[in-house]
């Protein structure tokens, strides 16, 4: 069992939220929901041990392994499939290595009796205990195990995180979690850039082998699948229901309603009562009474209605150029990574107007024909982009592209060009961001979702549907398609 207990975090004087408590029990599958901006991602970063509270604590067993799937995937690009998984034993390395410097400094050094020595003699013997008492396992073993089971081959293992789609990196993730054995998962819009395969086996895999889980996420079909419970975090405080999302939005509502009933009585009430205290404040026989309720009065806590999330973005792009009649050409396209081959011979032509979705599971090769028509990646064959061609690239790690020491503002500014300029924070306005948010650095931003007035998804929104299901994957910030969206302002 993990307690949460008084948490808060403020910035700047402004509170995220305050005294929130809960506990998570062994076979808890929560889903943590709220608005955008509302605290979800800051309250598991503070679960995971990763950021500090203002105030309160986690607590948890001594032993209690907790993993954490933060939304942007941390694998590193020079690193190979093996090599990255192993990692997930780097905490008992780090002990074996120190274990092993100990035992040479006890061997080497001389100066039995002073103080540094005996340090020396305390930390092996309570590291000792500790590493000593774990089991005895062949790691590259169960590395390999793990991976065979989650879908990889053997001669993937050597192959560098760079080569696959984020997908197979959230696989990779998911295998370092599996060998920590964690008593809780953490899970960061998890089903974000994957395929729909990869979703139903994350589903599998955490109703039927994970402990306790907390998962943010758009996807409203995953977690309907996969929880029993449902925190929500809004307006500073958290709601907990032991329900799963549709009925959470039933009881949301039934909360809502009454909340809105008991707000309308109380402002009758308060109404009433000031007309009351205006019509007998001079008079003598009655002033116990007006006392009476002006201290009522100043006591009553005002209720709140929970806020509903109806941020909508109001943008419109231009008219492209006329280009000409086949803007991509494709003829005999091959890509390999060492030995892998991602597709041979292909060949393609996109005519002027047709709108063309490239569809595969992840690894098949999608972003990476993108990356061949932009010209980013080697490869063979013939690519030709046609007479005026003028093209928007929105990159799956876009946010990684941008600047991190520039402002909102400032990124926006970089790409504008002429009168336009005079306009920009109007411009950033429709794209919902406002006040001091134009002045935040790249890595203070929240990533969002969001849709157009009309309840359709808007451009910064990708949408995947599929027959079991359609869910949205939310876009970071954009640079190189903001110049396009600036030319219809």
């Amino acid at each position: 069992m993990i307690s949460v207990d008084g948490l808060a975090v403020e910035f700047s004087g402004k509170t995220l939220f305050s005294d929130v408590s809960f506990v998570i029990n062994e076979n808890d599958k929560i889903a943590l929901m709220g608005k955008n901006g509302a605290g979800k991602s800051t309250m598991m970063k503070i679960i995971a041990g990763v950021q500090k509270p203002t105030r309160g604590h986690v607590r948890a067993p001594k032993e209690a392994v907790i993993a954490y799937l933060p939304q942007h995937l941390l694998t590193e690009d020079h690193c190979t499939v093996f090599e990255e998984t192993l990692k997930a034993f780097e905490q008992i390395f780090h002990m074996r290595d120190r274990m092993a410097f100990l035992n040479s400094e006890l061997e080497t050094r001389t100066d039995y009796d002073s103080d540094d020595y005996m340090k020396l003699i305390e930390e092996s013997s309570e590291l000792g205990e500790k590493f000593y008492s774990l089991e005895d396992i062949n790691y590259d073993a169960e590395v390999e195990k793990t991976l065979l089971g989650l879908g990889f081959h053997r001669e993937d293992f050597n192959r560098l995180t760079s080569e696959f789609s984020g997908g197979w990196r959230m696989r990779i993730e998911l295998a370092k979690i599996l060998l920590k054995k964690p008593d809780l998962i953490l899970l960061d819009e998890p089903t974000n850039h994957i395929d729909i395969e990869s979703v139903i086996w994350l589903e599998n895999f955490l109703i039927n082998k994970a402990k306790a889980v907390m998962v943010i996420s758009h996807d409203k079909a995953f977690i309907d699948n996969i929880t029993n419970r449902t925190i929500e975090v809004t307006m500073g405080r958290i709601y907990d229901y032991k329900a799963n999302y549709t009925h959470y939005l039933q009881l949301r509502e039934e909360r809502r309603s009454a909340q809105i009933k008991a707000f309308k009585e109380q402002q009758k009430t308060i109404a009433e009562s000031k007309e009351f205290i205006e019509r007998f404040r001079g008079t003598y026989s009655k002033a116990n009474q007006v006392n009476s309720v002006e201290r009522m009065l100043e006591k009553m806590t005002i209720i709140e209605i929970d806020e509903i999330d109806t941020s909508a973005l109001k943008l419109k792009f231009p008219p492209a150029p006329r280009s000409g009649d086949y803007p991509v050409i494709v003829q005999h396209l091959s890509k390999k990574y060492g030995e892998h081959t991602v597709f041979s011979d292909a060949s393609m032509t996109i005519e002027r107007g047709q709108k063309v979705a490239f569809v595969g599971r992840n690894g098949e090769g999608k972003s990476t024909m993108i990356k061949a028509i932009m010209g980013e990646i080697d490869f063979e064959g013939k690519c030709d982009l046609g007479h005026n061609v003028k093209v928007g690239y929105f990159a799956q790690n876009q946010a990684a592209l941008l600047d991190p020491g520039l402002t909102v503002f400032q990124t926006v500014d970089e790409v504008a060009e002429g009168d336009i300029r005079t306009q920009l924070k109007t411009i950033l306005g429709c794209f919902m961001f406002s006040g001091d948010d134009i002045d935040k650095s790249r890595n203070a931003l929240r990533w969002r979702t969001y849709t157009t007035g009309n309840g359709k998804t808007s451009p910064r929104t990708r949408q995947f549907a599929y027959s079991r299901r359609t869910y949205q994957s939310p876009g970071p910030e954009i640079k190189r398609c903001t110049q396009r969206c600036i030319a219809g302002f």
